[in-house]
């Protein structure tokens, strides 16, 4: 009888176990939380020191481009290795240091910290809902990443030009796609964990780490646009 249900639980789910399916999104929800200090302490040395200050147009855009691209490849090297937990945390550090300079600009707005909240408000709002979006949806969403996949390159691009533009409707238009492909993204990439397609936490922190970095960057872009109030 036992091997019958871990037959039907392991056929259920890319032949994983249900017991390991748990166990990956747990360890990747504590190490997804664990990822915010570096965050946060990035930002913090970033509005201190202004270090970023000078990162803008196309020399902020490679840096940042350059320096994602190379730690993220070092990551997907080191993920099934002890030193995949410090290389995922020196990334988050360094996608904190990046962040700094949009959030000096928002504390330069007399309500800046409100914006910032809301901004993260919101974005935890739209992870609960995923979340909980991922634990009822039964139908395999696989396919649904190729799409994804495009709708990020396509923001990429658009906003590769606008950082050369300087629209800031283009920005708008931008901010609000973002919100909307990297929620469903994180849909697709809690999905992905709770139906055994991923198997590693630090790939599936580091997939769900970027979705909720987009979403709160494009957020605090949004509100800074529209709702930014000068002294």
């Amino acid at each position: 009888m036992n091997d019958q249900v871990t037959s039907l639980s392991r056929s259920a789910g890319y032949g994983v176990s249900q017991e390991q399916r748990h166990k990956v999104l747990r360890n990747t929800y504590w190490l997804l939380a664990l990822s915010m200090i570096p965050t946060v302490l990035g930002a913090w040395v970033g509005v201190a020191t202004g270090i970023t200050a000078a990162l803008h147009g196309g020399v902020g855009l490679i840096v940042f481009l350059g320096g994602a691209f190379a730690f993220m490849y070092a990551i997907e090297k080191t993920k099934r290795s002890a030193a995949g937990v410090p290389v995922l945390l020196a990334f988050t550090f360094f996608m904190g240091l990046m962040l700094s300079r949009m959030i000096g600009v928002m504390l330069g707005f007399k309500n800046g910290t409100d914006l910032i909240m809301t901004a993260f408000a919101g974005t935890a709002g739209v992870f609960v809902v995923m979340a909980s979006l991922a634990s009822v949806i039964k139908r395999d969403l696989s396919g649904l990443g190729q799409w994804l996949m495009v709708g990020a390159l396509a923001l990429l691009v658009g906003s590769v030009i606008n950082v050369f533009v300087g629209s800031s409707v283009g920005m708008m238009v931008i901010s609000v796609l973002a919100i909307g492909i990297f929620s469903a993204f994180m849909l697709y990439d809690l999905k992905r964990v709770l139906d055994g397609g991923e198997t590693n936490y630090i790939s599936a922190t580091l997939a769900l780490y970027l979705d909720i970095f987009n979403v709160f960057q494009s957020l605090l872009a949004l509100l800074g646009i529209m709702g930014g109030e000068r002294d």
